[in-house]
């Protein structure tokens, strides 16, 4: 967990994260995305993330094609619904009870 965390800490990474969530895109399109990082930088974005569980690497031919792994985020989702979830609980209960009493 403290890997992603770690991961998505860095904004150019968060970026990326929401470039690649929805379509893959190759190394040299997200790098173009950017006027102010070079392209062996965001090769070292790509290594982070893709450490971190949350992209999927496929070669098409010389192409590296990246994509967002939102079951990368699963032990993160975990940990914040233990926060949550309690919560949410107190907030239906408190609503029900309202309803209950109208």
């Amino acid at each position: 967990m403290y890997e992603i965390i770690k991961a998505i800490a860095e904004p150019n990474r968060l970026s990326i994260l929401k470039m690649v969530r929805t379509r893959e895109m190759s190394a040299g399109q997200i790098a173009e995305s950017f006027g102010s990082i070079t392209r062996p930088a965001v090769s070292q974005h790509l290594g982070v993330l893709k450490k971190a569980g949350l992209l999927t690497e496929k070669r098409e031919g010389t192409s590296r094609l990246y994509k967002a792994r939102p079951e990368g985020f699963a032990s993160l989702k975990e940990f914040l619904e233990e926060f949550w979830e309690p919560r949410l609980q107190k907030l239906k209960t408190v609503v029900e009870n309202e309803n209950n009493e109208k």
